[in-house]
């Protein structure tokens, strides 16, 4: 009796116990096997150049190049929709090791660097109030756009300095400056800034409209002595015909730039800046007569 007793405590165990375990461990072993054959079958391919191009890019995911990162940009090299030489933070030798992997040439590299567009100083906007929270600029944005009248200007409060990997920039009278010969051109200030008045720009032209303003000229001065107010006078007296009038702000072409300073030189408001020429080969010659 108690032999028949052990025998059928020993059948249920079977039946309660190990049955639903071989029974989910074998569901187990053909999901699978039918999941790994799913994926083989699938299987996306993956251009062995995509991951050579992310390695050989700076990794900073600064989208300096037109992409959300290194990786979206190498994708559209090898897809033919982007350059080799887009990268600004990396310059000839990445552009040099792109085209290396592509193997095409190489294609020259247009030095690039950030400028704030804005000379909005404590001296020349006028403030609506005076701020005292966190330093942060996105949290003064918040309060009625910051406190200059101006709501193109720089608010000042350095959001780009904690974003800079370089040490570049620096806030001045109010004002974010940055220093040219540290900028690596990521574009992270671009990014951070949120008036979006930083902006990468060709280093070898040396005037740029330092101003965002799209308002009218009787608004713009109301509110700041330096703002753009699209007189025009800049473009009438440019030699190169590099600067046009667009939302009543002067915007400078740098492909047809001269560097000859006429503008700045004519400008009654004093907003176009020089920047400094790294190449003086790129005057033209009507300019130097």
């Amino acid at each position: 009796m108690l032999t028949i007793c052990l025998g059928r405590k020993a059948m249920n165990f079977m039946m309660d116990i190990l049955f639903p375990v071989i029974l989910i461990g074998g569901m187990g072993l053909v999901f699978g096997v039918l999941l790994a054959v799913a994926a083989k079958a699938f299987a996306v391919k993956v251009d062995e150049r995509i991951p050579k191009i992310t390695q050989a890019l700076p990794g900073a995911n600064c989208g300096g190049c037109g992409y959300a990162g290194c990786a979206a940009y190498a994708d559209a090299i090898v897809k033919g929709e982007a350059k080799t030489n887009c990268c600004p933070s990396g310059g000839a030798a990445v552009a040099s090791k792109i085209a290396e992997i592509m193997g095409v040439d190489a294609l020259d590299v247009v030095p690039m660097v950030a400028r704030v567009m804005c000379s909005g100083t404590k001296d020349c906007a006028k403030t609506k109030y005076i701020y005292s929270g966190e330093t942060d600029c996105h949290s003064a944005m918040k309060l009625g756009g910051g406190p200059k009248l101006c709501s193109y200007g720089c608010i000042g409060l350095g959001s780009c300095i904690k974003a800079c990997s370089n040490d570049a920039i620096s806030i001045k009278n109010g004002v974010a400056v940055i220093d040219k010969d540290k900028c690596g051109a990521c574009g992270q200030c671009v990014a951070e800034c949120p008036k979006h008045i930083i902006e990468l720009v060709r280093a070898d032209v040396s005037y740029a409209v330092t101003c965002s303003s799209k308002d009218k000229g009787k608004k713009v001065r109301a509110v700041c002595s330096t703002g753009c107010i699209g007189c025009g006078i800049c473009a009438k007296n440019c030699l190169a015909e590099a600067i046009t009038i667009e939302n009543n702000l002067a915007k400078i072409d740098p492909e047809k730039c001269a560097n000859c300073g006429m503008c700045a030189e004519k400008c009654p408001q004093k907003v176009i800046s020089f920047m400094t020429v790294p190449y003086e080969d790129t005057f033209e010659e009507f300019v130097r007569v």
